[in-house]
């Protein structure tokens, strides 16, 4: 994740809520006209798709917007939590997206109907790949810097968008230009098992994230890394880490001199959060000091 301030990943993941919405919203309007139009079971999939986008992207904006309230008397390690909640909300939405779709391809299956006037169908889905593209790029831009797991479940999905309505355009080709018409709910079939697999891939990064799930290691090796690299640190234990919403808890025990004056001790540890706060701008970091070479016995967890 790129350090980025917590004013700044505000803005950054407000401003990701709102172009969700308002894309998800321009699709509705253009994947109806076409559905109207054609009559394809597979362009209903994609509008079908488009409906609930807008309802977990309207989750998922008032979901950010009370995950990015600051901690008060009563949330004392702020409101993060809310963003895997909405996780959770849109797999959920997701998950029913292809259930709906399987029922309806599967009446197609049984009854084919020839899909006309795909050239209309063609021309909108075609609009809606480059702008879904555009809404992909900006939210991994916005996850890549903010961390957030909001944002990044709805990258998810607008990405798996795109691979829907790719499947929708040579639906399109194939039932009304070459009179294949299996092909429409065979397609709407396969972006079915598509939408699943993404609303599984949100649904175990956010129960991750309401587990209070560890950083990976690579970060942890950082953290450790950057703490004994202090020359006054003899060693760490017990660190403990976990994420929620833009913000990171790092905790851990320094171990140093046993001979160290208290101030001296507490001038090493506020250097070691110091740094670490360098390295991870949205953390906050809480350490304690132990001496070296004494037994730790409420050691619980490892390093």
């Amino acid at each position: 994740m790129t350090a980025v301030t917590k004013p700044a990943a505000a803005d950054l993941m407000r401003l990701a809520t709102y172009a969700s919405v308002a894309v998800a919203l321009v699709l509705i309007v253009v994947k109806l006209a076409a559905y109207i139009i054609t009559g394809s079971i597979s362009m209903l999939s994609s509008l079908i798709d488009s409906l609930l986008d807008a309802a977990a992207s309207i989750v998922n904006l008032l979901a950010v917007r009370a995950a990015l309230v600051p901690a008060d008397e009563d949330h004392r390690f702020g409101h993060g939590k809310a963003e895997p909640l909405a996780g959770l909300a849109q797999a959920a939405f997701i998950g029913g997206s292809a259930a709906f779709l399987l029922i309806e391809a599967g009446q197609r299956l049984i009854q084919p109907r020839p899909v006309v006037d795909t050239d209309v169908g063609i021309a909108v889905t075609i609009f809606a790949v480059i702008l879904t593209g555009a809404l992909v790029l900006f939210q991994r831009s916005v996850v890549r810097r903010t961390g957030s797991v909001a944002i990044g479940a709805d990258s998810i999905h607008y990405s798996a968008d795109l691979l829907l309505n790719g499947s929708v355009i040579l639906s399109l080709v194939l039932s009304g230009r070459f009179g294949m018409p299996l092909a429409d709910p065979l397609f709407a079939v396969a972006i079915a098992a598509w939408i699943v697999w993404g609303a599984a891939q949100i649904a175990r990064q956010s129960l991750h994230l309401l587990m209070d799930r560890e950083l990976p290691d690579s970060d942890r090796d950082r953290i450790r890394a950057i703490a004994t690299g202090h020359p006054g640190v003899r060693g760490i234990h017990d660190m403990r880490t976990r994420s929620s919403g833009t913000s990171l808890f790092i905790q851990l025990d320094l171990e140093l001199d046993g001979e160290l004056p208290l101030k001296a001790a507490h001038e090493i540890a506020e250097t070691v959060m110091a740094d670490i706060v360098r390295a991870y701008p949205s953390a906050e970091v809480f350490v304690h000091q132990d001496p070296a070479g004494v037994e730790m016995r409420h050691s619980r967890v490892r390093i």
